[in-house]
This record gives C-alpha cells, sequence and structure tokens, in this order.
C-alpha cells in the first residue's frame, strides 16, 4: 500500500483534496482515500497487483454497520429489535448509499477500467455503493473510529431521519407483493417487455400482473429498477402510498 500511496501528486492530489474538502474530513495519507476510489475493474485490466478498494469497502461496511446500529439504538429505543433490523437495512441499503455517493460527487473520482467506464460504471449503484463504504473503511484507517463515526453520521442521520417519518424511498415490490399475497393469495408477476438501447446504455421496459390488471410499463437501467420503478405505479394505483 506505502508504493500505491507514493503514486498520488499533481492533479489527482488536488481533486482529492476538493473531494475531502468537500465530504467533510481530512485524510492524513492521501493514498487510502485514493485507494478507495480504485475499483477492481481498474486493476485487472492496468496491473499484476490486487491493488482495489475491495478490502476497504469489507472495512468500511462493518463500521458504517456499527455506527448505525448504535445510533438508531439510542433514537428508537421503545422499538423492539425487529424494527431497529428493519430500518437498519433500510438505511444502510445499496440504494440509500449510492443516493448519498451521488449527491457528495463521488463519481468524478472513481477510477475504473475502460470496459467498465463504457458501460456506465460510474453511475451503477453497486460501485457507488460499494466505494462509499470504502471511503468510510480508509477514513477509520486513517483517522480512527470517532473521525469515521462523525462523517457517517454527518450523511447517515438524515437518512435515519427519512426512514423514521416514512418519508424515504421505498421497497415497492415488497409493499406489492405483501399486499396481494393479503388480499388475493396471489403473487404480482412481472414481465420484461422490451430493451432498448446500445448494450453499454441499456434501458429495460417492465409490466407487472396484479389479480388480471396490468400495470406499467415502466423504465429502469436494469430490470431491477424496472421492476421497482413499475411496483411503484401499481401500489399508487392501488392506494398503498
Amino acid at each position: 500500500m506505502f508504493a500505491f500511496r507514493q503514486s498520488v501528486t499533481g492533479e489527482r492530489k488536488q481533486e482529492l483534496l476538493a473531494f475531502q474538502k468537500k465530504a467533510g474530513f481530512h485524510f492524513r495519507d492521501l493514498g487510502l482515500l485514493d485507494l478507495a476510489f480504485h475499483h477492481r475493474s481498474f486493476s485487472n485490466e492496468n496491473t499484476r497487483e490486487r491493488i482495489n478498494n475491495e478490502r476497504l469497502e469489507f472495512l468500511g461496511d462493518a463500521v458504517l454497520g456499527m455506527v448505525v446500529a448504535a445510533r438508531l439504538y439510542e433514537c428508537m429505543s421503545d422499538r423492539p429489535e425487529g424494527d431497529l433490523a428493519k430500518t437498519k437495512s433500510v438505511v444502510v441499503s445499496e440504494g440509500t448509499l449510492s443516493q448519498i455517493a451521488l449527491d457528495i460527487g463521488m463519481p468524478d473520482y472513481l477510477i475504473l477500467g475502460k470496459g467498465e467506464l463504457m458501460s456506465g460504471g460510474k453511475f451503477k449503484k453497486a460501485i457507488l455503493a460499494d466505494a462509499l463504504e470504502a471511503v468510510i473503511g480508509a477514513l477509520y484507517l486513517d483517522s480512527g473510529y470517532r473521525a469515521a463515526e462523525t462523517f457517517v453520521l454527518a450523511i447517515m442521520d438524515p437518512q435515519i431521519s427519512l426512514v423514521l417519518e416514512n418519508r424515504h424511498a421505498r421497497d415497492f415490490k415488497t409493499l406489492l407483493q405483501e399486499h396481494v399475497q393479503k388480499t388475493s393469495k396471489t403473487v404480482p408477476h412481472y414481465s420484461l417487455t422490451r430493451r432498448t438501447g446500445p448494450d453499454h446504455d441499456r434501458t429495460f421496459w417492465v409490466t407487472v400482473e396484479v389479480a388480471g390488471t396490468v400495470y406499467g410499463p415502466e423504465k429502469g437501467k436494469n430490470k431491477k429498477e424496472a421492476e421497482q420503478n413499475v411496483a411503484g405505479t401499481a401500489c399508487r394505483a392501488l392506494g398503498l402510498i
């Protein structure tokens, strides 16, 4: 990691300094922050060594989970363990983390391989969420738990508030399925109706059938996103949201 740290100079150093100012923390070792932005697709294409952010992501996931769990324990003192677990799963979900990463401008700093870059990797939810966790892990190694905790709470407290106030982005597929199973003893049936766009920038269109009624189609950058969107349409039509 020391050799990798030495490469953070010039324009890249200025970029990282700008990012940490925006994010509200300070690294002693900018090499750790730089490493947090390196996706495995880059190291696979450019080096023989396994230089990427996966180990930092593993560490950051644990730190994030601990900080959020402790916060929920404090602010949901009258709620059972099941409610804490459900809230935590939403707060630290891929969708939430990727949106935070977008909000603080992380796509501009990601280092990806050419193939991943061409396929829109800078805006893929999984890559963004993993990179955010890697940044948290890097901050923990660089500056300790308190610094990492301060950053995590700064970005996660607003999300916790949204969830507790029921104003967060909902898991419409689960909401729809629970309603349909309860009311008609069946399940929603999703159908991919078409794909549009080039291979590196596809759009998927999906419908959902609920008790004989078809809703949609709605679109998304992948099937999962399209299914969530059409499930949201069905939920609104059924008066569930």
